[in-house]
């Protein structure tokens, strides 16, 4: 399973990097460029969203453990 999925991945890898080679030799390395802000744009998002929620969940059963004299709920 382990050696199908570091195919794939080498396979997904090795076919950006063909794209973004055609990219430089055409000339159109700019459109990468957004392209590639815009993921990293999201990408920080969700983590943001994933950081929140966390938090929330970790202040709330700090608060649930404490107000239990520390036995689990």
């Amino acid at each position: 399973m382990l050696i199908q999925q570091a195919h794939y991945v080498r396979a997904v890898l090795g076919s950006r990097i063909a794209r973004l080679a055609e990219a430089r030799r055409s000339g159109d390395v700019g459109a990468s460029a957004i392209e590639l802000a815009i993921i990293t744009a999201i990408l920080v998002g969700l983590a943001a969203v994933v950081l929140v929620v966390v938090t929330q969940i970790v202040n709330n059963r700090s608060t649930e453990i404490q107000n239990n004299n520390g036995k689990v709920p």
